[in-house]
């Protein structure tokens, strides 16, 4: 916690507003988009509640087929699925790890030629780095299919001049326990892609409160979900919110500082970050040649937990899951890649050099 939370909280507390509604829902969204850029923002109770609002905005349903970067994590991929659906992953590319703007023309050109377009696209930015939205954003819109961006890993990051999450349709945000900045549990759906009114976030609103219609009593033509952030949490991220520059910042310094002390050893490559724009290295994110370092990513990663220091695997692709495995996937090699052979790094906005140090002495004593 940065330390302003607590006056928001307060407020929630002496007010009496603790219900998924109130002056800090309601201010958490408007500073939300003016911090990224963006018209229009819904404060919900996660990143994959947002995803799935998207998804039905864009029309998803039964049958349809929605593309979606392969290296990932599930909740990118799950709410496909909770409407129908069903997904068809696309590789990565080198330069940032995110989905190959190539691989997905590739896709759209044989599913036109089928006339089978998919329903949309989900491209997800990858370790808080955008992928390169602008190819991507022109084979969707030759092919007039929706984008959504998961930007999930990525607040604060930017592509070009533009916030990471703020050019598709719609953009997703986490305010996970593990995210750059939290609300314990929480996230943001974004759209500028909407009249004055806000009609697609207005109905994205109702949808997250169980589709009630505005009537005296309870009335519903529609599906509706339970979806709404507390007044409380959003109190805990308009906090966040103000010391999202520095939390960039230092996260900026940890992956700095790793990569002075291990990049010049053979064997140990980071994380590029693209000339499209900004990262906000949420994880400092490394690549292991064993034969030349000396170790494999497997033996650094339990030495560092033999000394109760976490780390974990790079995502492993959605098309090796087993849940998933049936679906269709486009490449794969490069995210089957840099999950065999990558590691997130411990990357706190907290951590302290003699931290950083330790994590590193145990990496080096790991080698043979």
């Amino acid at each position: 916690m940065s330390g302003h939370e607590q006056a928001y909280i307060q407020s929630a507390f002496d007010t009496n507003w603790v219900s998924p509604l109130g002056p800090n829902v309601d201010g958490f969204e408007r500073e939300f988009c003016q911090s990224i850029g963006c018209a229009h923002a819904l404060a919900l109770s996660s990143g994959t509640a947002a995803i799935h609002l998207a998804l039905k905005l864009a029309g998803v349903g039964s049958g349809d087929e929605v593309l979606v970067s392969t290296f990932t994590f599930s909740a990118s991929v799950n709410p496909i699925l909770y409407l129908g659906g069903h997904p068809t992953f696309i590789d990565s590319e080198t330069t940032s790890w995110n989905m190959d703007p190539a691989l997905l023309e590739q896709a759209l050109s044989e599913r036109a030629q089928r006339n089978r377009l998919p329903k949309a696209v989900v491209v997800v930015h990858l370790y808080g780095q955008s992928a390169d939205m602008y190819p991507i954003l022109a084979a969707c819109n030759r092919y007039g299919v929706p984008v959504i961006e998961d930007a999930a890993e990525a607040l604060g990051a930017t592509y070009k001049e533009h916030s990471a999450g703020t050019l598709g349709r719609f953009g997703i945000y986490s305010f996970n326990g593990n995210k750059i900045i939290t609300t314990s549990g929480g996230g943001m759906l974004v759209t500028n892609e909407d009249d004055e009114d806000g009609a697609l976030i207005a109905h994205a609103r109702k949808l997250a409160t169980q589709a009630r219609e505005p009537a005296p009593h309870y009335q519903h033509t529609e599906i509706g979900y339970n979806y709404r952030l507390s007044n409380i949490l959003a109190g805990i991220g308009r906090g966040q919110l103000q010391v999202l520059a520095d939390r960039v910042q230092r996260r900026r310094q940890n992956f700095d500082y790793y990569e002075e002390r291990l990049g010049h050893l053979p064997g140990i490559s980071f994380m590029p970050e693209a000339p499209w724009g900004k990262g906000n290295r949420w994880l400092t994110c490394i690549v292991i040649d064993p034969d030349q370092f000396g170790a494999d990513r497997e033996t650094i990663r339990l030495a560092l937990e033999a000394d109760n220091i976490e780390s974990r695997p790079l995502w492993k692709p959605m098309h090796m899951q087993p849940i998933f495995a049936k679906y269709e996937s486009v490449g794969g090699e490069v995210a089957q890649h840099l999950f065999e052979h990558g590691l997130c790094l411990p990357s706190g906005s907290n951590l302290s050099q003699a931290d950083l140090d330790r994590v590193i002495s145990m990496m080096l004593a790991a080698r043979k």
